[in-house]
């Protein structure tokens, strides 16, 4: 029996910088966007639930996300050192 025969297509979207960087990842990991998807799927269908832990932000780290998405009040070090000196401030 042909497996392509009983294959199904998925269409979807995504922005192409999200698309790029994902790739590369999948790339040093030896695997296709299609395995990775595929992967995905198996993973929904076995478990029969997502399999990833998702949480909705809480009102300062969704701040602090947009912020850094917008390079707004972002620290940078030197050395781990003067990271951890910053704390204690």
């Amino acid at each position: 029996m042909n497996l392509m025969s009983q294959s199904a297509v998925i269409h979807a979207r995504i922005d192409q910088t999200t698309k790029t960087a994902t790739e590369k990842v999948l790339e040093s990991l030896g695997m296709t966007p299609t395995e990775a998807i595929r992967l995905f799927y198996r993973q929904i269908a076995i478990r029969k639930s997502f399999p990833l832990e998702l949480h909705v932000p809480n009102e300062l780290t969704a701040s602090v996300l947009d912020k850094s998405d917008k390079n707004q009040d972002i620290e940078t070090f030197e050395t781990a050192a003067d990271l951890y000196a910053s704390w204690e401030k």
